[in-house]
């Protein structure tokens, strides 16, 4: 008997365990039982005018979620006719009296007490979105009695791009393998894909590039167009639409399996244009919404129209034109840089793009990381943002963590984000208020086209990121490609609530830890500007890298740490690349002194013994960085074992261990900085901080360890 009760408390127990796959679509019962029943009051049916396969999905998720949280089976009909106290869905072109006008995919939520909710939208779309922002409300504990909401997002193609390959494997993925069955597809669809759709549309994400930018030529045979369409089949219900990666020289590279193919991939070639329409009408044949292309090209050895003496612009317009008979766009990635030891990196990008500004075709828009360098814990923005006024540019942020721990580190994202997209690039007759946010969404130029894109974190994890925190960093990558005004502390307040707990004292604490969870990084990692001091899995600590096929992929190139003092001078007496920003960016950051902090090795190289802003030297200052950083992720483990009975006990325990890992990958860290830097700076390690435990050599060996896995 005792066995029997011990086996049915383990079912039990497994039943209600949480294993992160419903991310932050739960819809758990409301245990406030008034307040359920205040919500029951608005819910007794749902009424839906229209027949579309998008307004079937909004009705079946809302009904979904209602019957979860509320604990009762609500109803959909076919319209509310004198009918009331239920939720009408409808697409509606008209304002509402006194109301915000409705663009494309925005939504309105209106309610009065005694009457219908009703959750329009400009579109079908905008009713799905309607429809999650309704659940939102209800999952965070908000009234929906007299709603008067009206939403529309500030850029028009909001992206997730998997670097997802054909193999299964994903670049820059730390959460198992790729969810795209290639192998399955497309005569087998996983019902994940489906929930997939439904965690993006929740967020407003609308398109979703499914390939490696690192593209294989095979994306574009009959084969995997049919593969893509079986996903572009699902997705369509819930208003994403597809995007491929492609590999510039496909017609010459698939041209060379037959016996009169191409022998280039000339831009300008009629030949290869030809191809590239022929093949675009394939593409638009089997997924007639397909949403178009994106490009890697002259990027770390891809090939691009640089090879046959064109530009860009000849590359991405001759893309263009292939797409001039549907609606989709091209997505040019403006990561570039040559391999050339006097030059500087950081200057690249601007150099090779600004110069083509205003000759790109109106269907091109330049995809730029928030970073002129490579998604660092810490960049300052691209020079680029501000300076393309005729070339809609699109902002490329990374929601998986290639240099921020991987799924191991705790790293909530949305302040590396808001302080890009908060930063003012100081346009020339603009004034104050021209912010990176302002380029993008269009409003600064007037550009007719807004883009932004995510590098996507998902995985074939059950949890689909790894560590269950980095579901809030593709959360707050939708909510901000929606609405780049809301807050960090806003949104992390709202993803614990509907994914974690609703505990009052748990949220508050959950949220602080997020919120500092980026600085404590930084701090261990790349404090005061250092950059890219990765060994070559970037994750590992490897400052004293010195070898590498090209000298930008070595550590010493960006820290430049001498006798003298550390940092890379990109002031006019160094690199000069200052100058490619705003005069009022110029004058702060062209002085160590008046730089921030934050960015004052990215600009200037500076001495070991020069006292900064905070009464510390240099090396004192790097110093307490590295050690209070370390410290504070064991404060994390201290404020996470305090919210232990409010949390799930597979998602608490599953933290917990990647918490303990943190801490001690935090101290390697700080090891092997202050032990690598010292051997330059020859000061002795400022008190109250105790010496490492443990050699240089020691920490160089582990790295090397860490290289064999």
């Amino acid at each position: 008997m005792k066995r029997i009760l011990l086996f049915l408390l383990l079912i039990s127990q497994l039943a209600v365990a949480d294993d992160g796959y419903r991310l932050w679509l739960k819809y758990d019962l409301i245990k406030d039982m008034p307040k359920r029943e205040a919500y029951a009051r608005s819910a007794q049916f749902i009424a839906v005018t229209g027949t579309s396969p998008m307004l079937k999905s909004a009705a079946d998720e809302l009904q979904m979620g209602l019957q979860g949280l509320l604990g009762k089976s609500v109803p959909i009909i076919a319209n509310a006719t004198s009918r009331t106290g239920g939720i009408v869905l409808s697409v509606a072109n008209g304002p509402a009296a006194g109301s915000q006008i409705l663009m494309a995919d925005g939504y309105r939520l209106t309610s009065r007490r005694a009457g219908n909710l009703t959750i329009s939208g400009k579109t079908n779309a905008g009713v799905l979105y309607g429809v999650f922002a309704l659940l939102r409300q209800v999952q965070t504990g908000q009234s929906i009695d007299n709603l008067a909401v009206t939403s529309n997002p500030k850029i028009q193609y909001r992206l997730l791009n998997h670097w997802d390959n054909t193999n299964g494997t994903i670049e820059r993925g730390y959460a198992g393998e790729s969810l795209w069955k290639w192998y399955e597809l497309p005569e087998t669809v996983d019902p994940r894909y489906r929930d997939y759709a439904r965690a993006n549309a929740s967020l407003g994400i609308n398109g979703t590039v499914v390939n490696n930018v690192n593209a294989s030529a095979r994306f574009l045979t009959d084969e995997y167009i049919q593969k893509v369409a079986a996903l572009a089949n699902v997705f369509r219900a819930y208003g994403i639409r597809i995007y491929l990666s492609v590999y510039f020289p496909a017609p010459k590279t698939l041209g060379s399996l037959t016996p009169n193919g191409l022998k280039t991939a000339d831009p300008l070639d009629p030949a290869v244009r030809k191809w590239w329409a022929e093949k675009t009408k394939d593409i638009y044949k089997a997924i007639p919404d397909f949403g178009g292309f994106l490009v890697k090209a002259n990027s770390e050895g891809e090939p691009g129209p640089q090879d046959y003496g064109r530009t860009h612009a000849d590359g991405a317009n001759m893309l263009a034109e292939a797409l001039k008979p549907y609606d989709g766009i091209v997505l040019w990635r403006a990561f570039v840089y040559k391999s050339d030891p006097k030059s500087d990196r950081f200057k690249a990008a601007y150099e090779e793009f600004t110069p083509l500004d205003g000759t790109f075709d109106k269907k091109v828009i330049i995809q730029v990381k928030n970073g002129p360098i490579d998604f660092q814990p810490r960049e300052p923005y691209s020079p680029l943002f501000g300076n393309m006024p005729k070339t809609p540019l699109a902002m490329e942020f990374q929601i998986t963590q290639e240099y921020l721990g991987f799924a191991t580190h705790w790293v909530y994202e949305a302040p590396l984000f808001k302080e890009c997209l908060d930063t003012d690039t100081h346009v020339k007759d603009k004034g104050t208020g021209s912010t990176v946010a302002n380029v993008i969404d269009g409003s600064l130029h007037q550009y007719a086209m807004t883009a932004i894109a995510g590098v996507a974190n998902t995985g074939s994890d059950r949890n689909w990121t790894g560590n269950p925190m980095a579901q809030a960093n593709w959360y707050a990558y939708g909510r901000l490609a929606w609405d780049h005004t809301l807050t960090s502390e806003g949104i992390a307040r709202e993803w614990v609530n509907m994914t974690l707990t609703s505990e009052p004292k748990a949220v508050k604490t959950i949220t602080d830890l997020m919120l500092r969870s980026r600085n404590i990084y930084v701090s261990y990692n790349t404090p005061l500007g250092l950059s890219r001091p990765w060994a070559g899995v970037h994750f590992a600590p490897e400052p004293w890298q010195e070898k590498s096929p090209r000298p930008d992929w070595t550590a010493i190139y960006y820290h430049r740490a001498d006798s003298i003092g550390l940092g890379f001078d990109r002031t006019a007496t160094g690199s000069n690349a200052l100058a490619q920003y705003r005069p009022e960016v110029q004058k702060i950051w062209q002085n160590p002194d008046t730089c921030p902090l934050p960015y004052l090795l990215w600009f200037h190289h500076v001495p070991w013994t020069k006292k900064l802003a905070t009464g510390r030297t240099l090396w004192d200052e790097l110093c307490t960085h590295f050690y209070t950083g370390a410290d504070s992720v064991g404060w994390m483990q201290q404020q996470w074992a305090q919210v232990k009975p409010a949390i799930d006990p597979q998602i608490f325990a599953d933290v917990t261990g990647r918490l303990a890992t943190q801490h001690n990958e935090a101290i390697w860290w700080r090891d092997s900085w202050v032990l690598y830097l010292q051997t330059y700076s020859k000061q002795p390690i400022p008190a109250p901080f105790q010496k490492p435990d443990r050699t240089l050599e020691d920490v160089k060996r582990l790295s090397e360890i860490y290289k064999l896995r």
